[in-house]
């Protein structure tokens, strides 16, 4: 009888998946998501079609990197769905996606892209971000924490300014930017809205 053949060559494919993945992740915090995926393919030791062969294109390979960092989000959000007021987990929500767009420069525009495009590989965890979102926007309006002319289109911008604010300034000054306009789309005193920003590093 014939022997299976070895296994050899698809423990290898893991490992140069899992070397692209740990350079990427070097190579996007360094110079951002438009970095030449041939300087990563070369830092990782393989040629740059092999890392064609793991991910299509760069959309994919983003994706592979969030999806870790994707579902701590979501399970966050859930969280925040029941463990929190309607208006302080509004807030702790959007510091906690402000935080997870900045994780790479550029990535706030990705995801953007990727909300509006059914083919993208990070569509269906752009609109899973998005369910959150419109479900605490909603239980925040229901308690009459929210102003009624907030929509969820108004924090999606909300969150994408203060995201590409982190990559050009300072953190603190896009926890200023999100502080300022939630206390405008509060219905609460702006004093009693601080708590949220002490409560972000709890975040994922």
């Amino acid at each position: 009888m014939t022997e299976p053949p070895p296994r050899r060559p698809r423990a290898d494919a893991r490992r140069n998946r899992d070397r692209l993945l740990a350079e990427a992740d070097v190579v996007f915090r360094q110079e951002g998501t438009d970095a030449p995926l041939e300087g990563i393919a070369r830092r990782a030791g393989v040629a740059i079609g092999t890392l064609y062969g793991h991910f299509p294109n760069r959309r994919a390979l983003v994706g592979s990197l969030l999806r870790e960092r994707n579902q701590a989000l979501f399970d966050h959000g859930q969280e925040l769905l029941t463990s929190s007021s309607p208006q302080q987990a509004l807030i702790r929500w959007v510091y906690a996606v402000v935080e997870h767009a900045a994780a790479y420069q550029g990535l706030a525009a990705v995801l953007a892209d990727g909300l509006g495009d059914q083919e993208s590989e990070l569509h269906a965890s752009c609109v899973h971000m998005t369910e959150i979102s419109d479900q605490l926007i909603a239980s925040a309006r229901a308690a009459g924490a929210l102003r009624q002319d907030v929509t969820g289109a108004d924090i999606f911008a909300l969150m994408n300014a203060a995201a590409w604010t982190r990559d050009h300034m300072p953190p603190e000054q896009a926890d200023r930017l999100v502080a300022l306009t939630m206390d405008g789309m509060l219905t609460l005193a702006p004093s009693r809205n601080t708590t949220a920003k002490q409560d972000r590093s709890q975040n994922p």
